[in-house]
């Protein structure tokens, strides 16, 4: 029982941490520009979340020169972020989190 009991709070730690990796993340690198659910520089993340998949997010994050036409956008100002792969996997949930919101 006791196993069970530490198990589940080590679950529950990583799960928090990894959510909580996305937040900091954002507040980062993100909240300049962008915000969770109002129109600041750039796009909130509930317009992006209900446009995009996880793959295309991180694929503007890397490159955003090179998507902003695929994605119909005019131009883009959002520079090129040296993310890492944890880093910009956990942005992308973050932002995803807004869907629906």
């Amino acid at each position: 029982m006791k196993k069970h009991v530490l198990l589940a709070l080590a679950l529950c730690s990583l799960l928090y941490s990894q959510g909580s990796d996305g937040k900091k993340v954002f507040e980062t690198y993100c909240w300049g520009c962008h915000h969770q659910t109002a129109v600041a520089f750039g796009p909130p993340f509930n317009e992006i979340a209900s446009k995009r998949t996880q793959d295309e997010i991180e694929a503007y994050i890397i490159n955003p020169k090179a998507m902003y036409k695929a994605f119909g956008y005019k131009r883009t100002v959002m520079t090129k972020l040296k993310l890492n792969d944890k880093e910009r996997k956990a942005i992308a949930k973050y932002i995803l989190s807004y869907k629906g919101k």
